[in-house]
């Protein structure tokens, strides 16, 4: 009677949660040897020196990608994307009523999780507990990752983009960073110049991605005092612009464009047209990291196109 009470428990609890039924992932073969994104011991400012050295395009997976079966910010998709690219994995970092630092972009559950209701209104132990969407509305097995698994995980595979929701207090995630050993291998999203001197308040060894949309932003960096060195320059997802790419390249600042976006972002236009070259036309102006809603399809986009993906001596390579 117990066993017969607890199949009817999951199952009311699966039905009332959605609508679409819970899909299991493609399958995947584990590829070997398996890419990565090793970062030495002098840190991330080495590490893309010797990118634009060697010439090496990279790709930054949106919310660690997004495929059917495969839910965005989740562990398992940041595996199946790293186990066949080399990858940044941009993530969201959110905040539980109780204090755990955990993987969500939307401030509501709804979305991405079979919850219901602001997660910052929940503690650890009722958000673990619930299953993971994937773009389609399907619930997966997995679950939401706290940030303390996914740095460890990330440790000689790639390097995180951490974006901070709403709950989340920047000393918190660098807290954790630290504790993890991973100071050198994480880049920090600012918004505005306000927040990107917070950030370096905190920790002014940190990289931080700093938006630059036209030359008026050249201004603004330079009155935050942040040294170039430590900023990335995230330059938008609407139309590409050549002179910004210019004049940041010209200063050694890595050139960030992104891709992603809603229904009528480029990664969407690409998708419906076919032309995938178009990858290639963008780096091709002068951008170092692509951000995109679709990483493996980019990444193959511009190796097929001659672009150098790998560098070994870089600590981009196949292990």
């Amino acid at each position: 009677m117990d066993r017969l009470l607890l199949v009817l428990g999951v199952f009311l609890f699966l039905f009332s949660c959605s609508e679409k039924e819970m899909v299991e992932p493609a399958p995947h073969e584990r590829e070997q040897p398996v890419p990565a994104i090793v970062i030495g011991a002098g840190g991330l400012n080495p590490f893309f020196e010797c990118l634009e050295q060697e010439g090496v395009s990279l790709i930054s997976a949106h919310r660690g990608g997004f495929y059917p079966g495969f839910p965005e910010n989740s562990l398992e998709t940041m595996q199946f994307v790293a186990q066949k690219i080399p990858a940044l994995m941009e993530i969201d970092v959110a905040t539980s009523r109780d204090g755990v630092l955990f993987l969500l972009h939307d401030d509501d559950l709804e979305r991405t999780t079979t919850g219901r209701g602001l997660a910052a209104d929940y503690d650890w132990d009722h958000l673990s507990k619930l299953f993971l969407k994937d773009q389609s509305g399907a619930i997966t097995p997995y679950h939401l990752p706290k940030f303390s698994e996914v740095l460890q995980w990330a440790d000689g595979r790639t390097i995180l983009q951490v974006d901070f929701k709403s709950s989340t207090r920047y000393a918190d995630v660098i807290d954790e960073v630290a504790k993890q050993g991973a100071e050198g291998r994480v880049i920090y999203i600012a918004y505005s110049p306000a927040q990107a001197k917070a950030l370096y308040r905190l920790d002014n060894n940190a990289m931080i991605s700093f938006t630059i949309d036209d030359m008026a932003d050249f201004a603004s960096l330079a009155e935050t005092g942040i040294p170039e060195q430590n900023i990335l320059a995230w330059t938008g997802n609407d139309t590409p612009d050549q002179n910004i790419f210019s004049a940041l390249n010209s200063r050694d600042i890595e050139v960030i464009f992104g891709t992603l976006g809603g229904r009528n972002s480029i990664d969407k236009e690409i998708a419906r047209s076919g032309d995938e070259a178009r990858y290639s036309a963008i780096a091709n102006m002068g951008v170092d990291i692509l951000g995109t809603d679709r990483p493996l399809e980019a990444f193959a986009a511009l190796r097929q196109a001659g672009h150098k993906m790998l560098a070994p001596a870089c600590g981009v390579a196949k292990k």
